[in-house]
């Protein structure tokens, strides 16, 4: 196929300042073409004899925008420069002593250096104003190792395009919870952390019972209050402030592939990958918009056959990507070639389905949606099952114990029976990122699984020098149906924008693809700023219920002005 021309000035700056490749002698990668070539010619170079075949393949998928990898791949692949090909990791294990504190603060600084974000548990460091047992002095607790971190990111990443990304979680029953929780009322305090309570399932039940909740660590009970006092804590901060999120950590771990080998605590930045320590993240996500045949038409389709089409390419170019890498970390690299974790996701969901004529809220759209994600995750499995047949499977694999996993136990009886035969390539293989930049990049489309934010609005993004720059944006779903009514105003009848949406319609959507998804799923519920406190904590009470492996939400403030705004009036 061609490559279609970007069609937005955001696209273009987005190419131009984060992913065309500039030389230190200046010279630039002339046109998208020369990234989509220069990036697949890498992704190729672990073949053997087919490499120029799988080269065609691979460019095919980027040009015409049907898939994009994660960026620092977009970036970074072919350069030869000293970066990761990873967008994120998960760091190794705190260890509750100083100089291990500070090689683990040192290990983060390398790998936000070579371009990856970094998510940590500080659970294991002792809490505020506890004793130091050789030393006497008085341990300042998890918060105020955070800020060290924080300062850190700030440094290495003060210059250029790239922001520096970090998670933070703790505990639900760690002394200082509290802390934690109110660590970010302040909106200038750890602005480059996201932050999220690792939510265990005896802490609902105790909230639902109205019983204690005792505060522990290292095996040794602190402190007792009401269970409900703690949770309404956390509610009052993320209504308050979005932050912190709730990741249901015992939710995650059923669901684990690779259940009889990790515990996870922790996730990337962005929530949508738990990992192990040292654990990485290796994205990459369909356009869904690419797939629809005759948009806003009474024929208007979507095309399974040829989405199905695309995917063992996906798979295998990600696949490739894990031995193409530098990693900041030896332990980095172990990690991902025992497990070979990928993450094949989407974006443009809302987009489509407003290209289909379909309310994001309606069950049609879910049923859809569920369709897409089922056919992206038996396809990438049976291509990771040849995969291990041509490559071998991952190192980590116990056949046995693997296919007693319940995501495993979800698929198809004949694809389970392939993977018993033949072993697997990949220990994970989907996730649903925010694709915020790349969904940007194929001119504007929704992001990951998202409804469309708003059908126009102004959008602020660092340069390659730094500096800010607005523009003007419009939903590319919004952009064709104002071509096909030749310019005229006025917005398609099935637009849902995020902030008209109730908040039972993202937890819906979010339900309906997460048992399809094996890792997990970024996605942010919108609510209106006058929306009810009471209704607000239901949101969190409801994700558990529907078995969510997290929640984050977002209220809106007149005064809390970001990246994004649009001063349109509701429309109900």
């Amino acid at each position: 196929m061609t490559q279609p021309p970007f069609t937005t000035a955001i696209a273009q700056h987005i190419w131009e300042s984060k992913y065309r490749l500039v030389t230190e002698a200046g010279i630039a990668e002339s046109t998208p073409a020369a990234t989509w070539e220069r990036v697949a010619s890498a992704a190729a170079s672990a073949e053997g004899a087919d490499r120029a075949r799988w080269q065609a393949d691979f460019h095919d998928l980027m040009a015409d925008l049907r898939f994009l990898p994660g960026g620092r791949i977009l970036a970074g692949a072919g350069t030869q420069r000293r970066v990761t090909l990873f967008n994120c990791f998960v760091m190794g294990q705190l260890r509750d002593e100083i100089a291990a504190i500070f090689e683990a603060l040192k290990e983060g600084a390398l790998t936000m250096q070579e371009g990856g974000g970094v998510g940590y548990d500080f659970s294991p460091l002792r809490p505020r104003g506890t004793a130091a047992r050789e030393t006497a002095n008085i341990a300042s607790g998890p918060v105020s190792f955070m800020r060290v971190w924080d300062s850190m990111c700030a440094t290495i990443c003060s210059t250029g395009s790239r922001r520096g990304a970090m998670m933070a979680t703790l505990r639900c029953d760690h002394p200082d919870i509290g802390d934690f929780i109110a660590a970010k009322n302040d909106r200038q305090s750890l602005s480059h952390f996201n932050c999220s309570v690792q939510v265990t399932d005896r802490l609902m039940d105790a909230v639902a019972r109205d019983t204690d909740w005792t505060l522990t660590f290292a095996g040794k009970g602190q402190q007792k209050l009401r269970a409900r006092d703690l949770w309404r804590e956390l509610i009052q901060a993320a209504y308050q402030g979005s932050e912190p999120g709730v990741l249901f950590v015992d939710q995650i771990n059923r669901e684990n592939n690779l259940w009889y080998r990790e515990t996870l605590t922790t996730t990337n930045p962005c929530g949508e990958v738990p990992l192990p320590p040292y654990g990485a993240c290796n994205l990459g996500s369909f356009n869904l918009t690419a797939f629809v045949r005759e948009p806003f038409s009474n024929g208007a389709s979507f095309d399974q056959e040829a989405l199905k089409s695309c995917v063992p390419a996906a798979v295998r170019f990600l696949d490739n990507i894990i031995d193409l890498s530098r990693f900041p970390l030896p332990a980095q690299r172990a990690e991902a070639e025992m497990t070979r974790r990928i993450g094949l996701g989407f974006m443009g969901l809302g987009s489509t389905l407003l290209m289909l004529g379909l309310p994001y809220d309606s069950n049609r759209a879910r049923a859809l949606a569920v369709q897409i994600m089922t056919t992206i995750r038996d396809t990438a499995y049976l291509a990771s099952v040849e995969l291990g047949r041509e490559r071998g499977s991952f190192r980590a694999m116990d056949q046995k114990r693997f296919l007693q996993g319940a995501f495993i136990q979800r698929l198809p009886g004949d694809l389970q029976a392939e993977v018993r035969r033949h072993g697997l390539r990949n220990s994970h293989l989907t996730a649903i990122a925010p694709t915020g930049t790349i969904s940007l990049l194929a001119n504007n489309v929704s992001s990951g699984i998202e409804p469309i934010f708003e059908p126009r609005y102004q959008r602020t993004l660092r340069t390659r020098t730094g500096d800010l720059a607005t523009f003007d944006v419009e939903d590319r779903a919004c952009q064709l149906w104002r071509g096909r009514q030749r310019g005229a105003a006025g917005d398609p009848p099935a637009l849902t924008a995020a902030r008209d949406l109730a908040p039972d319609a993202h937890l819906a959507m979010q339900a309906a693809l997460q048992p399809l998804v094996d890792q997990g799923i970024s996605k942010t519920i919108n609510v209106p700023e006058d929306f009810p406190l009471d209704r607000f904590t239901s949101i969190y009470a409801d994700a558990h219920r529907l078995r969510l492996k997290g929640v984050t939400t977002f209220r809106a403030h007149p005064d809390r002005r970001g990246v994004i705004s649009a001063n349109i009036p509701s429309r109900k």
